[in-house]
């Protein structure tokens, strides 16, 4: 492969070329299962306290790093900890892949920090979050599908699959009552 010019703006270039390798080998597997997290995370939310939107927003948010940090470190220290030493490059990259995860916990807070513009109550801005997870959730792995290439037809399965499971997720909300 030819070396890119380190003239004025070859830096630049490399760089892009770089982000541009990391969006086209991107994995989206951490952004659909952090939003059907977020979806239990809202499920689970019976009793909250004195300020529920802020709890609820502050459960998602914390609950995606707290799994985003469990992943990083199975990935770190599971199975590549037995094919290589973990160098600062390889923890960067583990983290940068497992991001998403935390990624998908931030449309569903937004909905619960916006619920009071929308004039909902605490029961509408749990529902609302759980939507928003959903649709996350559909999005992430149709994104990922397209990106892998997959046809229509497959696009169309991942979307349903994904639907369902989402709508699975909303008939233990509706059975929880809480």
């Amino acid at each position: 492969m030819p070396r890119t010019t380190t003239a004025p703006g070859g830096r630049s270039k490399r760089r892009a070329e770089r982000r541009a390798e990391r969006r086209a080998g991107a994995d989206y597997t951490g952004g659909v299962y952090g939003s059907m997290l977020a979806s239990s995370v809202v499920i689970g939310a019976g009793s909250l306290g004195q300020f529920p939107r802020t709890e609820l927003v502050l459960l998602l948010l914390l609950t995606g790093v707290a799994f985003w940090i469990a992943h990083v470190h199975a990935q770190l220290f599971g199975a590549r900890l037995a094919q290589q030493a973990p160098d600062r490059r390889l923890v960067l990259h583990v983290c940068r892949d497992e991001w998403p995860i935390v990624k998908a916990a931030v449309p569903p807070a937004v909905a619960v920090a916006v619920s009071p513009l929308l004039r909902l109550d605490v029961r509408g801005a749990l529902w609302l979050a759980l939507c928003v997870a959903v649709v996350g959730q559909i999005g992430w792995s149709v994104a990922a599908a397209r990106r892998a290439g997959a046809s229509p037809r497959l696009l169309a399965v991942t979307a349903s699959v994904n639907l369902f499971l989402g709508l699975l997720i909303i008939a233990f909300k509706i059975v929880l009552k809480h």
